[in-house]
């Protein structure tokens, strides 16, 4: 059926409610909008579901939800897996504790025990609570960083990491096999819990959670020491960080923790943000209005879903807050861990540090100072879940720190996802540290590009949304398949690494390897000068990206060359 027919069958036929009609009877007259809710089944992909909220086949709505959970709950029963059961977590989105129950009454039909969390509950707490409570799978309702309109659904296995191959894919197989939504089975949610399938669960997995983040301090006198002198601005973004941020930083000891309070509470509209990202400045403007106020010295910001964290901190020399990278703090925690633990003596001889491939190459520098291997995987923290349950069962590396260059990282392996809690509680640590030495954060991270070298990334984003802006991501990442670049900007590229292929070209003597990874829409060219691009569809966002990193001999050095390969890519586009 084409998208029209497809939407008189929504308007006419009785399975749907009297809310979703009338909400599609409100865009009758825009065939633009009714081709874009309905050209497409919304994509369950390796990151499960992601779209915008609404009525239709391409939308996130309870008929999505559920058809999407029924797939999930027969491949559950294929693995044996109902007595496990599945954890679910929502954030502070519109309809996610909807969402939430939906799928949990879904599972329930189906015979599988679900455990929910009482209220919204950050990402990486759920990848912990699978784990802790030996389910089969976890489901968390979010879309992460997205704007207001967007809500999403993430399947975890029961290692705590986001599904990976060969998993994914056969429970993208059963999705699919669900033709109709009719097919769907739910059950009242009080027949569910009398037969002891719905269970909710709350405190104690955040103090289990929690009491694992302690284990990860290495430096608790410095933290005391300096707990009522250092400041410390805190948002939450309306988001589910606020509750477990708060309490962490207050059992390690830290005083003057200031929570911005117009972003303090849950509000699934982000109504004082239009985009609700710690990547975005504006993001900050009310932390960074607040940090003036207090004279604090770090300023920091989660995402909805917690897993992400911005960070400012303040240039001891011109008195000003400065905004750090998703590159830059994940580099300044590895830089505090790997350093500390070494003076501790307790660096392993097989550690390992993991990163994507889009991210900062000054990991390479920074992990043969302290000599311990680095690896590289795809974009998705999913994939250093992986590699972490890969090394836990081979005991050839030793899992020290993973991060991603979109704000995320790992320290330790309670969860399998990235974790801004965590996350905060070590840069907190890190700046009491650094502040007994008479250092920011920010001084900090000039002396690593003093040692390491001046590293600068950054990321061309192009937004194309709509049946027809997918078409042409397809056509743009084609087209540079089809037609190599030998040249980007002042650079000659030297290798194209091709992930969908999984070959690396050498163009300087047309030697080609191959790739040890996942096949993936990626392309990657690897230019002169330790200077790079990559190119790809975002997993979660109608975008295609282009990252890019330079090394410069100076800061300034580096901004430059990175601007000027900014413009060259723009060029390309």
């Amino acid at each position: 059926m084409n998208p029209e027919e497809i939407y008189r069958k929504w308007c006419e036929d009785p399975f749907f409610d009297e809310e979703t009609k009338k909400e599609l009877e409100e865009i009758r007259e825009n065939n633009e909008e009714i081709t874009d809710r309905f050209y497409k089944e919304l994509e369950f992909g390796t990151a499960g579901l992601r779209g915008i909220m609404g009525a239709g086949t391409n939308r996130m709505n309870k008929y999505t939800v559920t058809k999407a959970t029924q797939g999930l709950a027969n491949f559950i029963k294929k693995e044996g897996g109902e007595e496990k059961g599945v954890v679910i977590a929502y954030d502070s989105r519109n309809n996610s504790r909807e969402f939430s129950d939906f799928a949990a009454l879904t599972l329930n039909a189906n015979g599988i025990k679900t455990y929910v969390f009482d209220s919204l509950r950050p990402t990486p707490e759920l990848s912990f609570a699978v784990r802790r409570l030996k389910a089969i799978a976890g489901i968390v309702i979010t879309a992460s960083h997205n704007p207001p309109k967007y809500n999403g659904y993430k399947v975890y296995w029961e290692d705590g990491a986001q599904i990976t191959s060969p998993k994914d894919k056969l429970i993208i197989e059963e999705v699919r096999n669900v033709k109709s939504y009719t097919e769907v089975k739910i059950i009242p949610k009080d027949d569910a819990i009398n037969n002891g399938l719905y269970n909710t669960i709350g405190k104690e997995i955040d103090d289990a959670y929690l009491m694992e983040l302690k284990k990860l301090v290495l430096n608790l006198d410095t933290i005391k020491e300096v707990a009522s002198h250092i400041k410390i601005v805190y948002t939450p973004l309306h988001g589910t960080g606020n509750i477990l941020v708060r309490r962490i930083l207050k059992d390690l000891g830290f005083e003057q923790v200031f929570v911005v309070p117009e972003q303090e509470l849950p509000d699934g509209n982000f109504s004082t943000v239009s985009y609700p990202n710690p990547e975005d400045p504006k993001a900050f403007d009310l932390a960074l209005k607040l940090a003036k106020q207090k004279n604090a010295d770090l300023v920091l910001a989660t995402d909805p879903d917690a897993d992400r964290l911005g960070v400012y901190a303040k240039d001891s020399k011109a008195g000003e807050y400065m905004p750090f990278t998703g590159n830059m703090s994940g580099l300044l925690i590895a830089e505090y861990e790997l350093s500390q633990r070494k003076e501790k003596n307790n660096l392993p001889p097989n550690g390992v540090l993991i990163k994507s491939i889009v991210s900062s190459n000054m990991a390479k520098p920074i992990t043969e100072h302290y000599n311990i291997q680095l690896v590289e995987v795809l974009t998705g923290f999913k994939y250093i879940g992986e590699k972490i349950k890969e090394f836990e069962q081979s005991k050839l590396h030793e899992y020290i720190f993973g991060y991603e260059e979109s704000y995320g990282c790992l320290i330790g392996t309670h969860a399998r996802d990235k974790d801004a809690i965590v996350a905060v509680m070590a840069l907190c640590e890190a700046a009491a540290y650094y502040k007994t030495k008479g250092l920011t954060l920010w001084d900090k991270m000039i002396q690593m590009y003093d040692e390491y070298g001046y590293y600068r990334e950054d990321i061309v984003s192009v937004v194309l949304e709509g049946a027809n802006g997918a078409e042409k991501i397809k056509s743009i990442i084609q087209k540079l398949r089809n037609e190599p670049l030998n040249q980007l900007g002042d650079y000659k590229v030297i290798k194209i690494r091709d992930y969908q292929n999984g070959t690396i070209t050498d163009l300087r003597n047309g030697k080609i390897e191959e790739i040890n990874l996942p096949n993936s829409n990626v392309l990657y060219y690897e230019l002169e000068e330790d200077c790079w691009c990559c190119v790809r569809p975002s997993g979660t966002e109608p975008k295609i990206k282009f990252y890019l990193g330079v090394k410069g001999n100076s800061l300034e050095d580096a901004k430059n060359k990175k601007n000027k390969l900014e413009n060259a890519i723009k060029n390309l586009i």
